[in-house]
């Protein structure tokens, strides 16, 4: 039978893991002159947020964990507004980006709700 916090991993690393797919072809389409430093910076974070969940997945010490992952999930909500003030994504694609990591972001706080009273 799977506890509270299993019930939370798996909706959460999904919903993250469908958001990479979507945000790495997205970001390619930046200008040139953004693929190494916007592109590559939006990139690297979620790819960290993810494989932060995975690593939370898989330990016992979660607490920590999910608070860089949640503190990723912020920077990131940064850099998609400052790629749609910079016009390199329309309003469509950061309403998506806004609203999936708005997404991702309850879920976090879900699991690290779960966690919190797991470990009182």
């Amino acid at each position: 039978m799977m506890d509270a916090v299993s019930r939370q991993t798996a909706p959460v690393l999904e919903k993250t893991y469908q958001f990479v797919l979507w945000v790495v072809p997205t970001v390619e389409k930046f200008p040139r002159s953004q693929k190494l430093l916007l592109s590559d910076r939006i990139q690297s974070s979620v790819l960290d947020v993810l494989e932060g969940l995975v690593e939370a997945a898989y330990t016992k010490a979660r607490a920590p964990i999910l608070a860089r992952v949640n503190l990723g999930l912020e920077k990131l909500r940064y850099l998609f507004r400052l790629a749609k003030d910079l016009h390199y994504l329309d309003l469509r694609r950061y309403e998506f980006a806004a609203r999936a990591l708005d997404e991702i972001g309850r879920m976090v706080g879900g699991w690290r709700k779960a966690n919190h009273v797991q470990e009182a």
